[in-house]
């Protein structure tokens, strides 16, 4: 196991194989990103991100449909994976990923709790998503869900594939 963190890894990883990257965001607001971008020579792989927090924005940027936003809601294994194919798709990228969730402290119901986070991930052989339940608060569960995207991203790129 590396001593290095995972942006590093998956970075050496993503310029040996010659792969590129795009991120699309909700409630993380550009935290994956940032966190990819910290490398240096991320350019290399890193092609870039989508910040579409409003649904307008999923829709008209990432080409999420508008009936899956209204019948499964912002927060779903649905929309995740349509943004992650939407941003592969825009950034004409090997690897889409994509992070929707509700951050709090408020916005949760019953069937979709703070804390629920999804992420999707969107490459040449196959689709994945995996949903996750944080319990910190705002700030904790934006970087809780950026750091488990990563590890989505790295679990692929050594062969495992993040099933729900």
């Amino acid at each position: 196991m590396s001593d290095q963190p995972l942006e590093i890894v998956i970075g050496d990883i993503l310029r040996e194989r010659k792969l590129t990257l795009a991120v699309a965001e909700s409630c993380t607001g550009g935290l994956l990103g940032s966190l990819l971008t910290d490398v240096p020579g991320s350019s290399e792989y890193f092609l870039g991100g989508i910040i579409a927090y409003a649904y307008g924005a999923k829709e008209n940027l990432l080409g999420v449909r508008h009936e899956t936003l209204w019948q499964f809601g912002a927060v779903s294994r649905e929309t995740v994976l349509e943004m992650a194919r939407g941003v592969r798709r825009s950034f004409a990228a090997d690897i889409g990923v994509s992070i929707t969730g509700i951050a709090g402290p408020g916005g949760g119901m019953p069937n979709k709790p703070v804390g629920l986070a999804w992420i999707g991930l969107c490459t040449y052989d196959g689709e994945w998503s995996k949903s996750f339940q944080w319990n910190g608060d705002r700030h904790e569960n934006k970087i809780s869900s950026a750091r488990a995207a990563l590890q989505v991203i790295h679990d692929y790129l050594n062969g495992t594939t993040p099933l729900d």
